[in-house]
């Protein structure tokens, strides 16, 4: 006699980029593997590829490509997964910042977590010619890839931060034509950016600092000092610290 099928409970789940709601399950011992395996590994792209594919073997919504998610939505989705499976406490350890070396102990729940958007942050950019440009967010795969401070200046980033900027293009458009960026290269695209003024380059790069975030403040009181402190934990890693 085989044995018995164990149900696994399902949950609902609005996505924050599009308030779609779509409907998962916890992940699996299985699963849980492939994520031990690929942290342990520290490599971004094995990680990357294991957080893809526990997600995808979870949302149970048809239609739903996990490659196309935002990051910001992948990091919430994730969380809930993991929470419905292991539970909704986290306990992380944090560092306080009005001495820079004392670590707290401390839970937070993941219901409190949410995604944050800026006031103001927009997709639609204008730039300073006849031409607008619709903004599409970085994948996942993209963000890791070029996963780095947009505010460093040094060649290395920015040639960084023009590709991943000439890949968060959507379309060009004006008052008579459009121009989608599924209709050219890579290297198109990316020259096309090379050839912006720095102040509409800038809008861009705004785009991207301002984009939605994974963003959960707590207070902790250091233990030595007896100064309390806020604390801003942001995307995954942090709130796994």
């Amino acid at each position: 006699m085989p044995l018995p099928t164990i149900a696994t409970p399902t949950y609902d789940l609005v996505l924050p980029s599009n308030d779609k709601k779509i409907k998962y399950r916890p992940f699996l011992v299985k699963e849980e593997k492939i994520l031990i395996i690929a942290l342990e590994s520290r490599d971004s792209k094995q990680i990357t590829d294991a957080l893809k594919q526990v997600i995808s073997n979870c949302v149970l919504t048809k239609g739903l490509k996990v490659d196309n998610l935002p990051i910001f939505d992948i990091e919430y989705l994730f969380l809930n997964i993991r929470s419905k499976a292991i539970g909704e406490a986290i306990e992380i350890v944090v560092t306080c910042g009005d001495d820079g070396t004392t670590t707290v102990p401390t839970t937070i729940y993941v219901d409190e977590i949410k995604v944050q958007k800026p006031e103001g942050h927009t997709n639609k950019i204008k730039l300073d010619n006849d031409y607008s440009v619709q903004m599409k967010y970085p994948s996942l795969e993209e963000f890791v890839g070029n996963n780095f401070d947009i505010s460093n200046k040094s060649s290395e980033t920015i040639e960084r931060s023009v590709k991943l900027i000439s890949k968060c293009i959507d379309m060009v458009y004006n008052e008579e034509d459009c121009w989608s960026s599924s209709d050219c290269t890579d290297e198109e695209l990316v020259d096309w950016v090379e050839k912006l003024s720095p102040k509409d380059y800038k809008k861009m790069e705004q785009f991207l600092k301002t984009m939605p975030k994974l963003s959960h403040s707590i207070e902790v009181q250091n233990p030595n000092t007896k100064v309390t402190n806020t604390i801003v934990l942001e995307g995954l890693s942090d709130f796994f610290a």
